[in-house]
């Protein structure tokens, strides 16, 4: 999927900003498809294939984390929020919940539209960090019995079963296993998985790798892939090989 050519789902229920959002979409190559509210937000998706969603926090009468959650059950695309509120503690939820990133209203036009392709790039595998694991033909790095599907952007139990994880889960762990025993610091991530550098917090890491604890851990609370170095940031611990 070529990111200009991509087909973006817009869910607000002012008219003006919707609007708005689609010329901006349209200038830039995408296209638009506008809803006002959920039942429109469903509508598009039983009918078309949307690559990604523009979803307002706070709709009349609905709860926008509400609908991104009941998105994210059905699929993985990527889910970009937007928000008129300045609290961190909406943004930290969201995260937490189904979404991949967030903006606050009002919005620059080209900072959304670079978030946008930022989140469209991680449809593709993502470019390889400084350390280079060799690879078999389809791309598919395993560690204690977990196998990475870096072409499919699937992540395997050793059973079979794929675990679901969202765009930003899976580009947060791929960077932390292709350099297995190195320490990222929450900037150096926020780097390789964002690739922006406005309107980022901290915490933002953190919930990522909190989300990600409860998906892949044994045991969460004492995790044995994901590793804390205090003061430093966070360590991949486990062998990974090709596989």
């Amino acid at each position: 999927m070529a990111e200009s050519s991509a087909r973006i789902l817009v869910v607000d229920d002012e008219s003006e900003i919707r609007e708005l959002l689609s010329d901006l979409l349209d200038s830039h190559g995408f296209e638009a498809l506008l809803a006002a509210n959920g039942v429109q937000m469903r509508d598009h998706l039983a009918n078309s294939a949307v690559d990604l969603l523009l979803l307002d926090l706070r709709l009349r009468g609905e709860d926008g984390m509400v609908l991104a959650r009941e998105v994210r059950e059905q699929s993985d695309m990527p889910i970009l929020m937007l928000t008129g509120k300045g609290d961190e503690t909406d943004r930290i939820l969201g995260l937490e919940l189904a979404a991949d990133d967030f903006m606050m209203k009002p919005f620059n036009n080209r900072e959304l539209v670079a978030r946008i392709r930022a989140l469209l790039r991680r449809v593709r595998p993502a470019a390889t960090p400084d350390v280079e694991l060799a690879r078999s033909s389809n791309e598919r790095l395993c560690f204690d019995g977990w196998i990475m599907d870096l072409t499919a952007r699937v992540l395997t139990r050793a059973d079979g079963r794929a675990e679901q994880l969202t765009f930003a889960e899976f580009a947060l762990l791929e960077v932390l296993v292709k350099s297995p025993n190195r320490v990222y610091s929450r900037e150096q991530l926020l780097e390789a998985t964002r690739g922006m550098q406005a309107d980022v917090f901290d915490r933002t890491i953190d919930v990522l790798i909190l989300r990600l604890r409860r998906k892949i851990e044994p045991n969460p609370r004492q995790p044995k892939y994901i590793q804390t170095e205090r003061g430093m940031g966070y360590i991949f611990r486990q062998e990974v090989r090709a596989c």
